[in-house]
């Protein structure tokens, strides 16, 4: 038997018995961890309270052996709050909808439990931070978040020099399967050809130029998101469930 402790944010819960829940944490150290947490659906249980999605919370956990994640799920035996982000998401709709995503992508691209994915564990803090302040318009966070997540795993779009023979942009077509921004002469079949208001506004998000991303139209914003979920779409080959929900 052996104690852990990490910190982490929880992606979401599952209902287990009566009154126990499994959870289901980005963390620090660990990676994506599954653990049990006992009684936390009793009205008056407060550790439940803790343990609530977009929650950063420091945990402690018991394990069997000498692994955190190993044959069984470890007990979350304790947990205080670091950051109730929750609170400035789930009043809003466009801020829940677009943090729900983001909780989504988070355990999308963390498929083994018990691996570390500490870049990907700080982008999901910054994003949600970001998005419970309101520093943003929420589906601007949103692709910022995904464009950066592709990034960390190796998905990372161009949307200025060609993605293929690398030829100074800006290019004027895109194509997902061939990761960005292509040139005439590399163009393939399903090349679409973006207005260069939205590849720039993109280009903004993923190099966290908020001056320019705050400062781009509606329409553009509109055309850059359907970039980014087609982007998505193509590298993690289903989509998402709570982008369908997500405000356009």
């Amino acid at each position: 038997m052996s104690l852990f402790r990490d910190d982490g944010i929880v992606l979401r819960t599952q209902k287990l018995g009566e009154a126990d829940r499994i959870i289901t944490l980005l963390t620090r150290g660990h990676g994506r961890v599954r653990a049990v947490a006992r009684g936390v659906r009793r009205t008056k249980s407060k550790f439940g309270a803790r343990l609530e999605p977009f929650s950063h919370v420091d945990v402690q956990f018991f394990a069997k052996g000498s692994e955190l994640v190993g044959r069984g799920l470890p007990l979350c035996t304790q947990s205080e709050t670091i950051a109730p982000y929750g609170g400035g998401i789930v009043t809003d709709y466009a801020r829940y909808t677009a943090g729900t995503a983001m909780l989504e992508t988070a355990e999308r691209f963390t498929d083994h439990e018990g691996e570390p994915a500490v870049q990907q564990y700080l982008l999901l803090v910054g994003g949600l931070r970001t998005l419970a302040r309101g520093e943003h318009a929420p589906g601007l966070v949103l692709d910022a978040f995904l464009l950066r997540s592709l990034a960390v795993n190796g998905y990372a779009p161009t949307f200025g020099d060609c993605a293929k023979c690398g030829m100074p942009g800006p290019n004027r077509f895109f194509s997902v399967a061939s990761g960005g921004s292509v040139c005439a002469d590399c163009r393939v079949p399903g090349s679409v050809v973006p207005s260069p208001q939205a590849l720039e506004l993109l280009g903004a998000l993923l190099a966290g130029d908020w001056e320019t991303a705050d400062a781009s139209e509606p329409r553009y914003v509109r055309e850059g998101s359907g970039l980014v979920s087609a982007y998505l779409h193509w590298h993690l080959e289903r989509g998402l469930r709570s982008l369908r929900y997500v405000e356009k």
